[in-house]
């Protein structure tokens, strides 16, 4: 007997796929304005600055001897790093290495991190294929609007199955990348989309875990193979992203077409792209903001009774880990994040450090802080009352944490970040030189000197 099993399908969704395939392969370089331009360089900058500080952290290293075992073609360089290996391998270690300290860029809207699956890919293709810097940020504007636009689309109930959508849209946006820097047709385009469409990565059960930042690595990895089965002949269904088995369809309830179709090639998703002051999930920093704000208050945390929080009920479901007994789980520890933003001040890689999350008073803070749900707050906002051992209280409320969009990071802030992440792999003056690289993107004739810069000197 013939089962229905697909529920109030859309059988007229418009040509998705095709869309934004022709978008991809047509739209002209530079095809948008200076601050989107700038936009791109920044999330480039960040993205490397990520991937470079946790080059040698042991999930790197594990991924990173997995793939030795395949014996791979030295073809592109791993940031941080001497060795060599084949571009999806290093479109997969940099997408693992850059998402590691949960310290990326955040496309709030959506709560992607585009840059990990995407610029992954392409800096493996551009040292392979010897394109400009000019194309690879063409093709970062690009991928990243396809990631997000497809986020857009189908966020929040996709990530509230429990999707991870950094990497279930990354492979999207990588393929894109990589078509539009293999300069495929707008046929061949669609294939890489629908070839990557079939490989959704990543369940948010494996949050706190090595798996996590896998998943902008394998989407990395995923987009890039689309894209090279694609500029061979392979071909996918037209319409694999917006069919009623298709991508979109499948993975959520909601499919808002016009989150795609909307202003495609005026409006450029990376313009509302954030980057994080703290190294941890991008819900806790409202909280570690209203704390670093306590201390400079001059509250101590000998002086804490009580810590009591008000906060979305989203806050608790990603990052309501009370005892983190390590650095990953911390990043996924409200407690943990406000414990560092009052002794600390930051929340920085340092700070989720093991001998930090185990430290005495650290475990001893958080313990008195209350979390309490309140749906009526913004997923992006904190209450905070410290009720002090004196018997009085200090409330304060964030709104906008520093790094959101209203409280944007500053050119100066993000190279300071790239330097406190990268200056222990590679040296200071070697990053100095990196990071206005990563600035010159744009006019460079070739990504080679940016790669070698990259690059871990023997």
């Amino acid at each position: 007997m013939a089962r229905n099993t697909q529920v109030n399908a859309d059988h007229n969704a418009p040509p998705i796929t095709q869309t934004l395939a022709r978008f991809v392969a047509t739209h002209p370089s530079r095809g948008w304005s200076d601050a989107v331009d700038h936009e791109a360089h920044r999330t480039f900058l960040n993205w490397l600055g990520c991937a470079v500080g946790a080059a040698h952290h042991e999930a790197a290293e594990a991924a990173l001897a997995a793939v030795q075992v395949l014996e791979p073609a030295p073809q592109a360089t791993l940031a941080g790093r001497t060795e060599r290996v084949d571009i999806a391998s290093a479109a997969l270690i940099n997408g693992i290495s850059s998402h590691t300290f949960d310290f990326d860029d955040t496309h709030l809207k959506t709560i992607i991190h585009p840059a990990g699956p995407v610029a992954s890919a392409l800096m493996a293709l551009a040292e392979k294929t010897g394109a400009s810097g000019r194309q690879v940020i063409d093709a970062l504007v690009l991928g990243i609007d396809v990631a997000c636009r497809v986020g857009n689309c189908i966020y929040p109930d996709h990530y509230d199955r429990g999707w991870h959508i950094t990497g279930t849209t990354g492979m999207l946006g990588s393929a894109a990348a990589c078509s539009r820097l293999l300069g495929l047709d707008t046929e061949k385009t669609a294939m890489a989309l629908g070839i990557a469409a079939s490989q959704p990565v990543g369940l948010r059960e494996q949050f706190g875990t090595m798996t996590k930042p896998f998943h902008p690595g394998g989407a990395a990895r995923a987009g890039l193979m689309a894209a090279l089965m694609a500029q061979q002949g392979f071909t996918a269904s037209p319409r694999a992203i917006e069919a009623p088995r298709g991508f979109a369809q499948v993975v959520s309830p909601k499919c808002d077409w016009n989150e795609i179709n909307g202003e495609l090639g005026e409006r450029f998703e990376i313009s509302f792209n954030t980057y994080k002051p703290f190294a941890c999930g991008i819900v806790i920093h409202p909280s570690i903001d209203a704390c670093a704000q306590l201390r400079e208050r001059g509250v101590k945390a000998e002086d804490i009774e009580r810590l009591e929080l008000r906060v979305h009920s989203l806050v608790l479901e990603l990052t309501g880990k009370k005892e983190p007994v390590d650095g990953l789980q911390a990043k996924f520890s409200v407690y943990h994040g406000c414990a560092a933003g009052l002794i600390f001040g930051r929340a920085g890689e340092p700070e989720y450090a093991d001998d930090i999350v185990n430290r005495p008073d650290m475990v001893a803070l958080r313990r008195k802080i209350v979390a309490t749900v309140d749906d009526r707050i913004d997923e992006a906002a904190v209450e905070v009352t410290a009720v002090l051992t004196n018997g009085t209280s200090i409330a304060l409320r964030v709104d906008h944490a520093i790094g959101s969009l209203e409280r944007p990071m500053t050119d100066a802030m993000l190279a300071r970040k790239f330097h406190d992440q990268a200056d222990p792999v590679l040296g200071a003056a070697q990053v100095e030189a990196l990071i206005q690289a990563c600035w010159g993107l744009g006019q460079a004739g070739s990504v080679q000197a940016l790669v070698e810069l990259a690059r871990l000197r023997s």
